[in-house]
């Protein structure tokens, strides 16, 4: 009886092993903006807003996340991203 219970339990669980092995879409890209990543790359989720785990891909970004996230969501949409990509301006 417990072979076949645990044979049964082994089963139902294949699927679940295939889950497991799909990449996780939320994981950051690991190109960094400097090296030619844009907001859609660094938008890993596909949300149309960039979050700070998506944003820890480019050091450079994470360091002045804060002051790029204008209306202080917690993210930065395109046109936050676009502005904090820009060279300053001398």
């Amino acid at each position: 009886m417990k072979t076949k219970l645990l044979a049964a339990a082994a089963v139902m669980m294949i699927p679940l092993a295939g889950l497991a092995a799909e990449p996780d879409k939320t994981t950051p890209p690991s190109e960094p903006m400097g090296t030619g990543a844009t907001f859609d790359t660094l938008d890993a989720n596909k949300d149309g807003r960039i979050s700070m785990p998506e944003a820890s891909a480019d050091p450079k970004l994470v360091e002045g996340f804060s002051t790029a996230d204008k209306d202080g969501d917690g993210y930065l949409d395109n046109s936050e991203y676009e502005s904090a990509a820009k060279p300053p301006q001398q």
